[in-house]
C-alpha cells in the first residue's frame, strides 16, 4: 500500500510504503536545494523514525564524513593497480560539483550530509544503500559500444575545459539526480543500456540493499532519502518481489562485465610485428635495420615525451618517458605511463597540502597542472596516450620503410 504525502516544508515528493512489518517513507530530494536539506532535518527530528537510509555508497559516505580521506591516498598504489583513470574521472565529476557549489552557493549533496548529521545526533542507524560509484562508472563504460565510450570520455573531459557558468538546466538535472546522472543524462536518454546501468540498476540495487539491511524488519519505521529521479523506480522495486538470495543478486549488480578479449592481444600482435620488421630490416641490410630502430625510438619515445611535456612534468620525467616508451611498447606487461608516473613521483613527491587541496585545485582547469597529485595522474594518462599513438604511427612507418626497401 502506497500513498503520496506532500511535505509541509518543501515540494519534495514522498511515498509511504509498507513492506512486511516496516513502514518506509521514501523522500525524493533535490540534490541542490537548501529546502531539501531542511526537510530532511525536520523529518528525522520529528518523524519518529528508528533508522535512516541514504543514496550513498560506502566510499562516498567515507569521503563525505572524512574530508581528509584524499590526503591518505597512496598515489603510487592507485597507478600500479590501474585505477588512475578512475580517480581522474571522479575528480572530473568533482570539479563540476565544485563549480555548482561556487556558482549556486549550494553544495550538491547537502541533504545527504543533513541526513548523516541528524541520524548521528539522534543515535539512529544509518544505511548506505547505493552502489559503489566506481562500479557504476565501469558498468556504464562497458555497457556501450566503443564509439559511445569515446563520446562519454569526451564529455567528461570537455567539462574540465568549459569555463561557462553552470546553466539553470544543469541545476535542474541535479535536482532530479546526482552529479553522475547530471553528467551523463543526455547520453542516457539516447541509450537504453546506459539508462539501465546508470538509473534502473541502481533503483533495483537500493531496494535489494534495504531488504538486506532490514530483512528481519527490526526497523519498523525507516526514512529513505534519495534523489527525486529515483523515487518511482525504488518504489516499484520495493513493491515488487525481491529474491531470497539477495547476496547473489547484489553480486551480479556489483560485478563489472569483462572487457572484450580480443583487444588484449592487439599490443602483443603489434609488438610481434614490429620486432619481426626489425629482423627483416636487418636481414635486408644493417643500415635499414638501424634506421628503423632509430625512427621507432624517435616516434614512440618522442610522442610519449610530448604527452608528458604537455602534462607539465619534470624534465627528468620527460627524459624517462622518451627512453621508456619504445621499450615498454615492445613489452605490453608494463606501460610507459606507469614508468613516467613513477619517475614524476620520485622527483616531485606530492606534499600533504597537495592532497588536501586536490578537490579545490581540480575544480579549475589550471589547477590540474598546479597540484602535484593531479599532475601525476595527467603524466600517467598523457604518457600512455602518447606511447599508444607512437606505437601505431611507428609501426606503420616501419612497414613503410620495409616496403620502400623491398622496392
Amino acid at each position: 500500500m502506497t500513498a503520496s504525502a506532500p511535505s509541509a516544508t518543501s515540494s519534495g515528493p514522498r511515498k509511504l510504503l509498507r513492506k512486511h512489518e516496516t513502514d518506509y517513507t521514501l523522500l525524493g530530494t533535490a540534490h541542490v536545494s537548501k529546502a531539501s536539506a531542511e526537510e530532511v532535518r525536520e523529518l528525522i527530528r520529528n518523524g519518529g523514525f528508528d533508522a535512516v537510509a541514504v543514496e550513498l555508497c560506502p566510499a562516498r559516505y567515507h569521503n563525505m564524513t572524512n574530508p581528509d580521506a584524499l590526503a591518505k591516498m597512496n598515489l603510487f598504489q592507485v597507478i600500479k593497480e590501474g585505477k588512475a583513470g578512475m580517480v581522474a574521472a571522479n575528480l572530473a565529476l568533482g570539479s563540476f560539483q565544485q563549480r555548482v557549489a561556487e556558482e549556486s552557493g549550494i553544495a550538491p549533496g547537502e541533504e545527504m550530509k543533513a541526513a548523516i548529521e541528524e541520524a548521528k545526533a539522534a543515535g539512529l542507524p544509518l544505511m548506505t544503500i547505493d552502489r559503489d560509484v566506481g562500479v557504476t562508472l565501469k558498468r556504464v563504460y562497458r555497457s556501450v559500444p566503443w564509439w559511445q565510450r569515446t563520446a562519454l570520455i569526451s564529455g567528461l573531459v570537455g567539462s574540465l575545459f568549459s569555463r561557462e557558468k553552470v546553466t539553470s538546466e544543469e541545476i535542474e538535472k541535479l535536482k532530479e539526480g546526482d552529479v553522475l546522472e547530471a553528467t551523463f543524462s543526455e547520453f542516457a536518454q539516447e541509450s537504453e543500456k546506459l539508462y539501465q546501468a546508470l538509473i534502473a540498476e541502481r533503483d533495483h540495487y537500493m531496494a535489494l540493499r534495504l531488504a538486506q539491511e532490514n530483512g528481519d524488519s527490526r526497523y519498523k519505521k525507516v526514512l529513505v532519502v534519495v534523489g527525486a529521479g529515483h523515487l518511482k523506480g525504488l518504489e516499484e522495486n520495493l513493491k515488487g518481489h525481491l529474491p531470497e538470495e539477495l547476496k547473489d543478486q547484489l553480486a551480479i549488480l556489483d560485478s563489472v562485465p569483462p572487457p572484450s578479449r580480443w583487444p588484449k592481444f592487439i599490443p602483443w600482435i603489434i609488438a610481434a610485428l614490429v620486432i619481426t620488421g626489425f629482423i627483416i630490416g636487418f636481414r635486408h641490410n644493417t643500415e635499414l635495420g638501424l634506421q628503423m630502430m632509430l625512427d621507432w625510438v624517435l616516434i614512440n619515445g618522442g610522442l610519449s615525451a610530448l604527452g608528458v611535456l604537455l602534462a607539465g612534468a619534470h624534465p627528468l620525467t620527460i627524459l624517462t618517458a622518451f627512453v621508456a616508451a619504445p621499450l615498454t611498447s615492445l613489452n605490453p606487461t608494463i606501460g610507459a605511463g606507469f614508468v613516467a608516473a613513477g619517475a614524476e613521483l620520485l622527483v616531485r613527491k606530492p606534499k600533504v597540502e597537495d592532497f588536501s587541496r586536490l578537490r579545490q585545485d581540480t575544480a579549475e582547469f589550471k589547477g590540474w597542472w598546479k597540484n602535484r597529485v593531479s599532475r601525476t595522474l595527467l603524466v600517467f594518462i598523457f604518457a600512455t596516450l602518447g606511447s599508444a599513438a607512437g606505437t601505431y604511427i611507428g609501426g606503420f612507418h616501419i612497414f613503410g620503410l620495409l616496403s620502400a626497401g623491398a622496392g
